[in-house]
Parts: structure tokens; C-alpha cells; sequence
């Protein structure tokens, strides 16, 4: 049980440094002639596509996937693929270590999500939630500037839906690898936002405009999806979340370096409280498997019953 739980704290920090990465080169894409909605259909088309050619090539059996499995993941896909184009539409509007700042609200709406499906959290979990979301409101205090205030509400929209995604593909988890829950969640996202490219944008950038934040950024996708699942199998979505906050720090690092953008003496100290709700963590008990329970607004994601070896020695 203690190798499961380091194993998904490993994998939930991997994922927060890949995500943490991903406003910068989102940023820097748009800032160099992306659109926003090019920018989320490209990174997500691209991202499944490899992720897709990759299993069919090599790892055929994390193709396989029950059918309320893969209604399970295309719910999740369709909505953290919502979430996806109200975040790069927000990134367009606002600096990348603002917009990630008022994103990392998604653990607050993850314990709301998980205790309507019967999941409640801890002390030491809610104790947590609060000292994240003290830290995000230092994070976000900027003195004498206006803040576009559509663009925070789409921030928090995205943050909304982002949280709702990961108790959804938790219990797909209960039954499925976390690669496969990756693949067929990010075939839903496309779904949801290259239509929503081709009939509201098809703006295509100049011939001159590097491709490198793009292909930067489906890499980190293709990365961290596979760690976010992973963690959220090993230890599950809640404490994915708190982990996943340390992608804040890694954004405004990367923020400052590659854009130039810098933070206050009141957003440090919110980031020092940040770091203090993340080491917690290690005093956290491994959560006990709840897949079995029959109530929540999500037991109905079941799986008919599998066999035992599916998925040999990769799960």
C-alpha cells in the first residue's frame, strides 16, 4: 500500500511539472499568432493522435475499454474539453501565472465534486483545501492593476470543469490502466474542441510562426495526462489535485523566465503557504478503495466485470 501511495504521489508531482508548463507555451503560442481555439485544437488533436498511433503500434491492449468505461472517459473528455477552450480563450486575456493562479481553485471544486458522489475528505485534506485556496487569493492579489474580469471567469469556469473531470475518471480507474483512460479521454476532448476550432475560428498563423510552443505543448498533453491518471489511480482525485498545485509554482517560474512576467511580495508569500499545503501530503493516510460503494452521482461508471489479466504486466 505504501509503494501504491508513493508511486501516485511520484506520478502526481511528474504531472504537475508537465502541466505547470503548459500555460507558458499556450502564452508564448498565442502571443506568437495562435488563436486560442487553434492553440487547444492543435495540442489536443496532435496529443491523442500520437497517443493513439503509439497503442495501435505497440501496446494494443490499452485499446481495450468496456463500454461504460468509454462513456465514462468521453464524459470527462467532453467536459475537461469545455474546460480546455474556456482556458486558452481566458490565456488570451490574461498573463499565464494569473490565468494558472485562478485555475488552481480546481481543488476546492474537486472535494465539492467528491463529496456529492459519496467521497468525503479528510481533516488533514480540508485543512489542505483551505491553505491552497488562502494561497491562491495571495497569489492573485496584484495592487493598482485592473483585471479583466471576463477573462477571470473563464479561468474559473475552466477550473470548474477541470475539477469535474478527474472524480469522473477516478472510477473509470477502479477498472482501467491509466494510459488507456489518457487516450480515450483526449479522443473525447478532440472531439469537442477541433469542431469547435473549425466553426467558430479556422484562422490559420502566417507561414513564419514557429511551431515550437505547439509541439511543446502536445508532448507536455501526451506526459502529464498519462501522470494525472496515474496518480489519480494510485492515490485518487483529491490528493491528485493538492499535488497538482505545485504546476503553479512551475508556471510562474517558467512564466518569469520566458515572459517576463514576475510576482509581488504578497503573491511569495502565497506561494510559500502553497508549498506548505503540498508537503502536508506526506502526512496523509493512502485512501481507502471506495469503487465498490453504490450511491454517488457517479456509481454508475461499473464495470461489467473483467478478466483478471487483460491488461498483463502494464497495469
Amino acid at each position: 500500500m505504501q509503494k501504491k501511495h508513493a508511486t501516485g504521489i511520484l506520478a502526481a508531482f511528474s504531472s504537475a511539472v508537465f502541466l505547470g508548463l503548459a500555460p507558458v507555451f499556450g502564452k508564448l503560442a498565442i502571443t506568437l499568432g495562435f488563436t486560442p481555439f487553434a492553440v487547444v485544437a492543435l495540442r489536443t488533436g496532435f496529443a491523442a493522435g500520437i497517443l493513439l498511433l503509439i497503442f495501435a503500434l505497440f501496446y494494443r491492449q490499452y485499446l481495450y475499454i468496456f463500454p461504460v468505461g468509454l462513456i465514462g472517459c468521453g464524459l470527462a473528455g467532453v467536459t475537461n474539453g469545455l474546460g480546455s477552450l474556456l482556458y486558452y480563450l481566458a490565456l488570451g486575456r490574461l498573463d499565464a501565472s494569473i490565468g494558472q493562479l485562478l485555475y488552481s481553485l480546481y481543488p476546492f471544486f474537486v472535494a465539492l465534486w467528491l463529496i456529492l458522489d459519496h467521497q468525503p475528505p479528510s481533516r488533514l485534506t480540508l485543512l489542505r483545501v483551505g491553505l491552497a485556496t488562502l494561497a491562491v487569493l495571495l497569489l492573485t492579489s496584484i495592487p493598482k492593476t485592473s483585471v479583466d474580469m471576463v477573462g477571470v471567469l473563464m479561468m474559473v469556469g475552466a477550473s470548474i470543469l477541470y475539477a469535474m473531470h478527474l472524480p469522473i475518471n477516478q472510477r473509470v480507474l477502479f477498472e482501467l490502466p491509466a494510459p488507456t483512460v489518457a487516450l480515450y479521454t483526449l479522443l473525447s476532448m478532440s472531439a469537442v474542441v477541433i469542431p469547435a476550432y473549425l466553426i467558430f475560428d479556422r484562422a490559420w498563423p502566417s507561414v513564419n510562426v514557429p511551431w515550437l510552443p505547439v509541439a511543446g505543448l502536445t508532448f507536455v498533453t501526451i506526459f502529464s495526462r498519462i501522470a494525472l491518471f496515474l496518480g489519480v489511480k494510485k492515490i485518487g482525485g483529491m490528493q491528485t489535485a493538492l499535488l497538482g498545485l505545485a504546476e503553479l509554482l512551475i508556471a510562474i517560474l517558467f512564466s518569469h523566465l520566458l515572459l517576463g512576467e514576475s510576482l509581488s511580495l504578497l503573491q511569495w508569500l502565497g506561494a510559500v503557504v502553497l508549498g506548505v499545503s503540498l508537503t502536508l501530503v506526506m502526512y496523509e493516510s493512502p485512501a481507502p478503495p471506495t469503487h465498490s460503494g453504490k450511491t454517488g452521482w457517479l456509481s454508475w461508471i461499473r464495470a461489467p466485470g473483467l478478466p483478471k489479466d487483460i491488461f498483463g504486466p502494464y497495469e
